[in-house]
């Protein structure tokens, strides 16, 4: 089967988050288990810079105000082949490829991932002889237009599309005027098409007319059919709720492993952790915090955004330290998080401790050190950060929501008695139900051996990227059942 991805971005050529991240490793997945899984992703100038083994594959009419625009061929790091379309006047910006240096967003951001959408159209309709795609799988709102571009140019018949949301939150909204500008029919432009309360909506396209829609998680799934978490298109949702699947995404276990980890200090396994002590000292000092073997430390590897729920965390703060516990936090974003978490760590020095940024390395280094790594997330489509915690003998604390709750068992007694438990699970998004966490977590703790097998079992967890591409080819293949 041969499958085209469409995105914005894909690790390590472009990031800006956990799409990234999902674009690299599911194809590179899906090819080891025999899918010819390929890429298609806009030229922005990181991306063109790191494309390797480049190869002009055609010219592209002049749309949407690209002027000139060519699609190239090239080889992903891990060796699948990778399509980007060079359009210097869409998308040779420098910095943030989806926003301005004030952080606005660009103004011709339709006319940009329209072409995306239109070009994976044109590649599926055989614009290259060699190669056509059996299914088109665009990811989140910037692909949104590439199911409707499919449907407009009748490749429906013979070419399956599929629609992953990442994270409904962003959605591509837009003035209506604009789909006079998108070549679209004007009868898509409706209640049950691109419509959405009087604006134009790229993630609609997406929901409408592909013919399968997943969810990154089957928690998710389940949610955004709900008036709390569907960010008014639940009611869409449920309507198609026998074409909307929960797929968990995975993570890339052989990046992240501590056992050969190349950021870590000291390396450990699951049948061998004396070197994650090691490690948690060397976080200490790294990080300006007292070295105190039995202090239990917790980590914080995040955005620091209202979504993550790092407020409550900025509440519970104190009560960690008073408890004799310690935080390691790693992050950016809001700015009145980063200050009054700044503001604790000047006055909990050696007990909190704060690093506003991003750093590959010591993210790693606060997985492989901390105990527990906090996810207090109002809602989390999937997470990554608690399959990395799990992988590195950081038990998650986290709230019960999307994928969060579908990786992390509650270390409840009847979890502990039957070694299922492999985090701490809160229910409400509430810093008194973060406090029960936070305590129970000290509870666990003062009992090593108990908190070793927890410890154990949640890195034995398996969450490769093969079950994920197991599940996506069954449901391609759901798709070519409907047309048979």
């Amino acid at each position: 089967m041969k499958v085209l991805h469409v995105a914005a971005e894909c690790r390590p050529l472009l990031k800006t988050g956990g799409l990234a991240d999902v674009v690299a490793a599911l194809p590179a997945a899906q090819r080891t288990a025999g899918t010819d899984a390929r890429v298609l992703l806009p030229g922005f100038p990181a991306i063109l810079d790191a494309l390797r083994d480049k190869q002009r594959v055609g010219q592209l009419p002049s749309l949407f105000d690209a002027q000139s625009a060519v699609l190239w061929q090239g080889a992903h790091p891990a060796g699948f082949p990778l399509y980007v379309i060079e359009a210097p006047g869409l998308f040779d910006r420098t910095g943030n490829p989806y926003a301005d240096a004030n952080h606005h967003p660009y103004d011709d951001n339709h006319r940009r991932f329209a072409l995306l959408g239109w070009v994976a159209a044109k590649i599926a309709a055989g614009f290259m002889p060699d190669w056509r795609p059996d299914v088109v799988h665009a990811h989140d709102w910037h692909a949104g237009l590439a199911a409707a571009y499919v449907r407009q140019a009748a490749c429906s018949p013979t070419v399956a599309t599929v629609f992953t949301v990442h994270n409904l939150a962003y959605q591509g909204l837009f003035p209506a005027r604009y789909h006079g500008e998108l070549g679209l029919p004007p009868d898509y432009f409706h209640m049950d098409g691109l419509e959405f309360y009087g604006q134009l909506s790229f993630i609609k396209a997406g929901l409408v007319y592909s013919d399968r829609i997943s969810a990154v998680s089957p928690s998710y799934a389940r949610e955004i059919q709900t008036a709390e978490y569907g960010c008014g298109l639940d009611g869409l949702l449920s309507a198609r709720r026998d074409m909307l699947s929960g797929i968990l995404n995975g993570v890339d276990e052989a990046e992240w492993d501590p056992a050969t980890d190349p950021h870590l200090p000291v390396h450990f396994h699951a049948g061998a952790q004396d070197g994650k002590a090691a490690a948690k000292v060397a976080l200490q000092l790294e990080m300006g915090l007292e070295a105190q073997a039995g202090a239990l430390l917790f980590g914080v590897v995040s955005r620091l955004t209202e979504q993550k729920g790092l407020s409550l965390l900025l509440a519970e703060a104190e009560h960690v330290a008073a408890l004799g516990g310690q935080i390691a936090l790693l992050g950016s974003g809001d700015v009145e998080l980063e200050a009054g978490f700044r503001n604790l760590a000047k006055q909990h020095a050696g007990r909190i401790a704060v690093h506003i940024g991003f750093d590959e390395g010591l993210s790693h280094r606060i997985f492989a050190g901390a105990d527990v790594i906090v996810i207090p997330s109002r809602f989390e489509p999937c997470g990554l950060t608690q399959m990395y915690a799990q992988r590195y003998g950081a038990l998650p604390l986290v709230r019960r929501t999307g994928g969060l709750a579908d990786t992390v068992n509650d270390c409840s007694l009847e979890n502990l008695a039957d070694d299922s438990a492999s985090g701490f699970v809160f229910e409400r998004f509430d810093v008194h139900d973060l406090h029960a966490a936070v305590r129970r977590a000290f509870t666990l703790y003062k009992d090593p051996a108990r908190w070793q097998q927890v410890v154990a079992h949640a890195m034995s967890l398996r969450h490769g990227w093969d079950k994920a591409a197991a599940s996506y080819l069954a449901l391609y293949q759901s798709c070519n059942d409907d047309r048979w």
